[in-house]
């Protein structure tokens, strides 16, 4: 049966989150550089996008760029970089073209200043595009999004700008990278590791957790649906039992 008319799309997650991982070591078994598995990774990210856009996704977002991933070879932080202002450059008029709205989340004053201005660029021209949200997570660490989250309201606070007793959970999303998406339902992650790896961690509260041996610039459409497929067949409780989801 055809994946894809195995999949309710009534019940879609509207948040999906990838781990993007495995671009090295596919090219190391290729007998190739880091930067070619890189490189080739973009068939994946793209069939992701449109697939997920396909089926009624929301919002997806991919884990682009880690603030971990500054400690790489510099060769290889240099290829990434441009490989992103390049790979934007070329996507825009597909984005365009499919209603996709780019947005970003992270340090993104770390990054540098060319790959800023693309990135901006990118962000104002499909700003109004209203399909499926993708956030790119570049320079991005969720324990640093939450302190950063935690100083703004403190400062709030400090300033009598706040309540301390009206701080709930809504305060924290509000202070958030991500404070205009949805919780993630579903987060996918590549190459066969079984780790979140300081991606979105408040978000992931409930998220189904989908892991894949395929190696990330081997992903394409029909991995993507294997993982929308599980994530159907599995019972979603929220602290309640399964007689009262029946019910």
């Amino acid at each position: 049966m055809d994946k894809e008319l195995q999949i309710d799309l009534q019940r879609v997650p509207k948040h999906v989150a990838i781990i993007m991982d495995g671009n090295g070591r596919w090219a190391k078994g290729k007998g190739m550089s880091r930067i070619f598995g890189h490189k080739s990774a973009l068939t994946a990210v793209r069939e992701s996008i449109e697939t997920a856009a396909k089926i009624g996704v929301e919002a997806i977002t991919l884990y682009a760029f880690s603030t971990e991933n500054w400690k790489r070879p510099k060769l290889e932080v240099d290829a990434l970089m441009s490989l992103l202002i390049n790979s934007l450059k070329k996507e825009l008029k597909t984005f365009l073209k499919n209603d996709v709205k780019v947005n970003a989340i992270g340090n993104i004053d770390t990054l540098p200043s060319n790959a800023q201005k693309t990135l901006s660029e990118v962000k104002e021209l499909t700003k109004n595009n209203k399909r499926i949200t993708l956030t790119l997570a570049l320079s991005y660490g969720a324990r640093e999004e939450i302190v950063n989250a935690i100083k703004n309201i403190s400062k709030k606070v400090v300033n009598n700008d706040l309540n301390l007793q009206e701080i709930n959970e809504n305060t924290i999303n509000n202070h958030l990278y991500t404070f205009n998406l949805p919780d993630v339902d579903l987060m996918i992650r590549t190459s066969g590791e079984k780790r979140i790896s300081n991606f979105l961690l408040w978000q992931m509260a409930y998220a189904e957790l989908y892991f894949t041996n395929v190696l990330w610039p081997d992903f394409r459409q029909e991995h993507f649906y294997d993982a929308i497929i599980e994530y159907q067949n599995r019972e979603r409780r929220f602290g309640k039992t399964s007689e009262q989801i029946t019910e």
